[in-house]
């Protein structure tokens, strides 16, 4: 509604001098003015992108660029979103070296690690607030703590799964930020990079001042500001929908346990709108079909990951290559209802039967097959036994 409203009273461009475009700028400085107050930043600080994506290459890419007469040491972690990962793996093509922290049995980043890892030519530390998969909530303050005696060392925290979700740590210590409207119920296509102000980046887009001079081009007032209405909702609201969420959560992980065959990956400190689990023997993928099937729809991994691997943060906490192949996720909200779960619970129970039961039927059938040799060579045994005894009283 408020985009709609939006972009029929404000149609002009906000760089333009006339009245719409008046209109127009009036309109996204003060939706730049709520996010900010929002995220307890300066106006100045905004960088309005088309999503987490671009904000996590952009923030990487300029910082690494930035500091390269610094040094090309990175260090990250392997629960990124694949925006982060991807661009890492670009930058190690161009000549970075790209080092991943280990991460301790809840998911957490081992600080003990991090502190080894870094060295003089560090010049960057990204990692996210809050894990797509696990919903591993990090110490990002104690992270921005160690990196207080590096001077050429940023921090760039992708906050996507945090907004929303739980209260934002401090900016301080934190260089760049990102963030997307989908996440906390924005429209897709609008996204944000907070960028400490005076950090000096190369701009992304040349060509013009517009909203900042990072990111030339006409800004869409519209989606700035459906974005600065839910973000707004999404922390005034938090209190009452994290305690909702946390009572579905709590309700899912008690009827699963009853499953044998089930495993959870979400540790219990984990953001209640995130339960990731494994089926044993049953690849996530193949749960997921089966779901989908039925009218659930859950995830495989992140939606931006590729197919066919063991997700890297299931197996960074388990260890284990089957569980992370087998494992998916359900995703909560605020707005997932008692019947919803009510429906899930039956599908899976559906799923879960006729899957393990389908694995158990292969398993016997495999076993057979192995078996067929030696049951031959004990058939044929026997016969020339049996033909040995009686040939002396033929």
């Amino acid at each position: 509604e408020r985009f709609c409203a939006v972009e029929r009273s404000c149609p002009g461009n906000a760089n333009s001098r006339h009245q719409a475009g008046a209109a127009a700028k009036t309109a996204i400085d003060e939706a730049t003015q709520s996010i900010a107050r929002s995220l307890n930043v300066q106006p100045a600080e905004i960088i309005y992108t088309s999503g987490a994506s671009e904000a996590n290459n952009f923030a990487l890419k300029s910082i690494a660029r930035l500091e390269r007469h610094h040094g090309k040491h990175i260090i990250s972690t392997p629960l990124e979103h694949s925006s982060v990962s991807g661009t890492l793996t670009a930058l190690q093509e161009q000549g970075y070296e790209i080092d991943l922290v280990d991460i301790k049995q809840d998911g957490t980043v081992d600080l003990a690690h991090l502190r080894e890892l870094l060295r003089p030519d560090t010049i960057l530390v990204a990692v996210t607030a809050v894990d797509s998969e696990l919903g591993v909530v990090q110490p990002v303050t104690e992270i921005a703590a160690l990196l207080k005696d590096y001077p050429h060392c940023h921090l760039h925290v992708d906050a996507t799964q945090a907004v929303g979700k739980l209260p934002l740590p401090s900016f301080e210590g934190i260089d760049t930020l990102s963030l997307t409207a989908h996440k906390f119920y924005g429209l897709n296509g609008i996204g944000v990079l907070v960028k400490r102000r005076g950090l000096a980046l190369e701009p992304l887009i040349h060509g013009g001042e517009s909203t900042t001079i990072y990111r030339s081009g006409t800004p869409t007032v519209a989606l700035a500001c459906s974005l600065a209405l839910a973000l707004d909702k999404a922390m005034t609201e938090l209190p009452e929908r994290v305690e909702r969420v946390r009572s579905l959560n709590a309700r899912l992980r008690t009827e699963l346990a009853n499953y044998p065959k089930v495993r959870i990956n979400s540790p219990e400190a984990a953001v209640p709108q995130i339960l990731n689990l494994s089926v044993k023997d049953v690849k996530g993928t193949v749960f997921q079909r089966e779901l989908d099937a039925h009218g659930v729809c859950v995830s495989v991994k992140s939606a931006c990951s590729s197919d066919g691997l063991p997700s890297r943060a299931v197996f960074a906490v388990s260890r284990d290559r089957k569980n992370a192949l087998s494992s998916w996720r359900i995703s909560l909200s605020h707005l997932t209802t008692q019947e919803e779960v009510d429906g899930f619970l039956r599908a899976f129970d559906a799923c879960y039967t006729r899957l393990t039961q389908l694995r158990e039927k292969r398993k016997d059938r495999a076993m057979k097959r192995e078996m067929e040799p030696y049951q031959l060579i004990e058939r044929s045994i026997i016969k020339k036994y049996r033909k040995e005894l009686w040939t002396p009283f033929i």
